[in-house]
Order: structure tokens, then sequence, then C-alpha cells
């Protein structure tokens, strides 16, 4: 095996790192996974690490899971690959019957891809197209929230609400409804947050509806991502609003697309996000968790009424042109398979549940440092708000830092972690046990403490 200042030396003169300023990345150490043992990460050295991210937030069951690489090898044993043009094959079969089954009630079918980007894209253009089906080709705008994330991709991009990532590619997106709210900001450390939740969700419908009634008979859909946004901040919405947003795009006859990238999967407690809610959107979207964090592997599941205004003669043209190389990959279904078995053997959603109340519980403890201005939780997926000024909410200044030196802190004491800017993410494998999470939470904790001191 090659040493590691060759893989160091090869990395800084060859790759080019995602959401990475690489002027920075060529004076830094590297640390190079090189295997995994459940929710522990281990370098070239041997260093191990917790990982707090769950690997970009995909990770379930833990790394090297022997169920999970079973299913794999198996699946290598018969073939890797081959085509869905045209053609079908078994576990991409088996999983979209699976998938029907465990997703909301009339979300009957499924249309594969490799990642949450592609996933929104796939819902962006199949609400645009039924639209033309339908005969109303004016539905064309999508209504989408101020930071929301749902990939990188040009569609995507134009349904999201991240200025520092999308405003650079302005006049490569399409036009949308973005829905904005004034600064409400009220962390946990002031007196009312009911209030404030409450002033939150009324403006977030009011703005809504207003869009629908400005654009009416022009909109094609809603998307956002159902309970917390995640890239945007890990900002949790106030209770009832998912429900809510749903009664009025049935009020508009509108359709409703749900992001279940990061949410699907159990990460909020159950295994999507929008039944908290009891809410069966027109278009759900999954990826992350659904192939377990193995392979990449995404799905966009939709109605029998969406998908039967695609139906018609050859020479209507009304068929879906989208796909990819990859879609439906034997090799990502099999795992899904079995990512799914493994939440139904175990029971996981309920044997999850004490781990969550642990998780909320142990992170009210975070409100004793001084910096922490807000703690926000959702299901086994937490934000850790840093600012300079809790009181006055002043934040740190972007070039200070602070959520990266947070998480290389974090790094020296056994834990890797992704800050977004000076929010600390916290998403474990949801298999993590209580002494891993534990042992976690003191790191992040010591490492909070010890940076905002010096």
């Amino acid at each position: 095996m090659l040493d590691k200042a060759t893989l160091v030396a090869w990395d800084k003169r060859y790759l080019w790192h995602p959401f990475t300023q690489m002027q920075d990345w060529l004076t830094e150490d590297v640390v190079i996974i090189e295997r995994g043992e459940g929710c522990y990460l281990i370098d070239t050295a041997g260093n191990r690490y917790i990982d707090g991210t769950a690997s970009m937030w995909t990770n379930v069951h833990g790394h090297n899971h022997p169920e999970l690489n079973t299913a794999l090898k198996a699946q290598l044993d018969k073939i890797a690959h081959t085509t869905l043009l045209g053609y079908s094959n078994i576990p991409a079969i088996q999983l979209a019957q699976k998938l029907v089954e465990i997703t909301p009630a009339g979300l009957n079918k499924v249309f594969y891809s490799d990642n949450g980007s592609t996933a929104v894209e796939i819902a962006l253009k199949m609400a645009y197209q039924y639209w033309q089906h339908k005969g109303k080709p004016q539905r064309k705008l999508f209504i989408h929230f101020d930071n929301a994330y749902h990939g990188d991709t040009i569609g995507a991009m134009s349904v999201g609400g991240i200025d520092s990532f999308h405003t650079t590619f302005d006049s490569l997106l399409f036009k949308g409804i973005r829905v904005s709210a004034p600064e409400m900001y009220r962390s946990r450390r002031d007196a009312d947050t009911s209030g404030n939740k409450a002033a939150v969700k009324t403006h977030w419908l009011h703005a809504v509806e207003a869009a629908l009634s400005e654009n009416a008979g022009q909109v094609a859909g809603i998307i956002l991502e159902p309970l917390i946004q995640g890239a945007g901040g890990m900002l949790i919405a106030p209770k009832g609003f998912l429900k809510a947003l749903a009664v009025l795009a049935k009020r508009w006859e509108t359709l409703l697309i749900v992001d279940e990238v990061m949410t699907g999967f159990g990460r909020t407690g159950k295994m999507w996000a929008c039944e908290h809610e009891n809410v069966t959107p027109d278009i759900l979207c999954t990826a992350k968790g659904l192939a377990a964090g193995y392979l990449p592997l995404a799905a966009t599941l939709t109605t029998d009424t969406l998908y039967n205004a695609f139906l018609g003669e050859y020479r209507d043209l009304k068929t879906f042109f989208h796909g990819h190389t990859f879609t439906g990959n034997p090799l990502a279904c099999a795992v899904a398979l079995e990512n799914i078995a493994i939440f139904e053997r175990e029971n996981l959603l309920s044997e999850l549940q004490p781990t969550i109340e642990h998780f909320r519980n142990r992170l009210q403890d975070f409100y004793a440092l001084p910096h922490v201005s807000d703690v926000r939780v959702c299901g086994l997926a937490a934000g850790v708000e840093l600012m300079k000024t809790p009181d006055t909410h002043t934040p740190y200044p972007f070039e200070e830092k602070m959520g990266i030196r947070v998480c290389k802190e974090a790094l020296a004491r056994g834990a890797m972690l992704r800050p977004l800017v000076n929010t600390i993410v916290l998403m474990p494998p949801l298999q993590i046990t209580i002494s891993a999470l534990d042992n976690l939470l003191d790191i992040v904790y010591t490492s909070i403490e010890t940076v905002t001191k010096k």
C-alpha cells in the first residue's frame, strides 16, 4: 500500500474536493480514511474517529455492516449493472415494491436516479411536464423557501435559498417564487420561543398563500424539506406547518413535493418526516440513507394520478424523457433492500426512540456554554449554533472560521464533524450506541468550550 505522504501529495496534486476552499486545503494536514467499523472511521495511521455526520448524512446502520456486506457481495456474484432503459432487473423491481409499501399511501410509482440532486431534478421535471399533459402549460412556477437546499444541479439550485451557494449561478437558474421572511430569530436563550414559533408559522403560511393567490393558476408545485432544513442551518419548522402547507397545496390545486433526501430513513424518528404530520405528498424524493450510506442511489416517488398523465401513444410524445446511466443499479438496490430489512428485523424505529430522547436531553446541557446561542434537534439530527454574543444575536465573523475551528478540535479529540458556517452539525449513524453517543457529545462540548475561550 502507498505510504501516507504519497497519498497526501497525490490528493493535493490531483483532487478537487467539494465545498472546500482548496487554497486552505493545500496548507493543511489531510486525514485519509482507510476503513470503518460501526460508527467509527479509521484513518491510514490507525486513528479512530466517531462518525459524527454519518459520512455526509448517509450512514444508517454503521460502517462495514456484515449483513449489508453480504447482500452486496451476493448481488455482485450475479451482476453489477444492467440498464433500466428498455429492460429491468430483479433488485430494482423488488426495491420499488418495497418503497411503495413503506412510503405514505398513494405513492405508487418509483423513478430511480443516483443522488439527492437528481431526485429533485426528476421531481421538478415530472411536475412541470405533468401540467403540460393536463393542458395547463402556464403552470411553470415553483414556490420554494429561504434557507432551502435541494442540491447543486441547475434545477435543484433554482429552488434553493442559500445565497452563498446559489447567487453565483443566478443567470443560469429558472424563475421561481422564493418565499422570504423578515428576521425573526429568537434562540432558546430568549424567553418567548413558543410565541415566536407561532409567528413564524403564520408568516410563512400567509406568504405562501399570497404567492399562490398572486400567481393563481401558474404554480406547478411547492417544494420543501419537511420538518428540518439541513444545509440551511438545521432549522426546525414550526409544528403543524407541513400539514397546513399540504392543505394549502390541495386548496390551490398545485403539487406538493417533499425533499426527504436527508430526513428520510429514520433520521427524524419516523421512516419519513412527513409521517409526523400525516402528510402524503404528490412527489417524494429520497436518497442518502436509502442505500444505508453504501452506494449512490436515489428515488423519486409519485402518485398514479401524476404517472397516468404520461401515458399515451408513442406518437403523442408523452414519454418522460429523463434517465441516468446507472438508474436502478442492481448493487445499490440490493443493499437498499437489505437496509430496509434490517429496519424491519430489528424494529429499529421503535428501538431508536430512547436514543433520540437521550440525544435531546444531553444537548440541553450545551446551553451552559456561553457562546452556544441555540440547539436545534429533530430526531437524531441536531445543529448547535455558535454566536460571538448570543444575548445580542451577534454572530462570529465569517472569516474567524469558528465552526471549522471547533470541528478541527473535535477531530483531534476523536470525532469527525463538518460545520455549516458556525453551526455544528450532529448526525451520527442511527445505530450508534448510547455510550458512543455520549462520547461524541462530550467531545463536541469540550471542543466548543476550548475553542470559544481562546
